[in-house]
């Protein structure tokens, strides 16, 4: 499904400016043609203040749908026009480029992510995922590590984008299911037992990077 006019999009603009990704951004389509999408220019959700963008940008997006379904899809910056007010120009994306994620069926993909576990002050590890979603994590780590369910462990994430950024995610998670690997190692299921939002949409961004690159494959 592609956005509407008048439909809000949510905007982080790809930016190797660490405090720029971060900016979320908000804007309110205009118009839509075949091949591109007219937006107002964004303004920045905490400052209020109008975003300047760049002929080439790249970006995140996602609209909501009923249901609360977010619709994510990327896109770059086109050009611009100056009618009553100035508009914006962006990429249409295709439809099945377009990512949509429920809050309780989070999208997961295969990834291979460094991530700190902190189980006590004395038992700290570093381990990998073994896929990543916006609901919860798997991973692997040593089999000699004294892991159980329902246990709460701190952990820091590191994700790495397309546009080159990386990001550092803090979460608290709770231990689902411990498996015994033949390898001799232990694959971890877990759950974001405490995680904000925005942490969260990083890590929903993420895996939809990555599953755009499978995509393509």
């Amino acid at each position: 499904m592609l956005p509407k006019v008048n439909q809000i999009l949510h905007i982080q603009i790809n930016s190797i400016d660490e405090e720029e990704a971060k900016q979320e951004l908000k804007s309110r389509i205009s118009d839509i043609s075949s091949s591109y999408i007219s937006m107002e220019v964004p303004i920045n959700e905490k400052t209020g203040r109008l975003k300047r963008l760049y002929v080439g940008d790249e970006m995140s997006a996602y609209f909501i749908t009923d249901g609360g379904v977010k619709n994510y899809f990327t896109s770059s910056v086109l050009g611009f026009s100056d009618d009553v007010i100035r508009m914006v120009h962006i990429k249409k994306p295709e439809p099945d480029a377009i990512t949509k994620v429920q809050r309780r069926s989070f999208l997961r993909v295969p990834a291979e992510l460094e991530m700190a576990v902190k189980f006590s002050e004395q038992l700290q590890f570093i381990a990998v995922t073994d896929d990543v979603g916006g609901g919860g994590i798997s991973f692997i780590c040593d089999g000699y590590i004294p892991l159980d369910n329902q246990q709460i462990v701190s952990c820091w994430l590191l994700a790495n984008y397309r546009n080159g950024q990386i990001e550092h995610i803090p979460f608290n998670g709770e231990l689902v299911r411990v498996k015994q690997l033949e390898s001799g190692k232990q694959q971890v299921m877990m759950r974001f037992a405490e995680i904000s939002d925005r942490d969260r949409q990083k890590i929903i961004r993420y895996c939809f990077e990555r599953q755009l690159d499978f995509r393509k494959r």
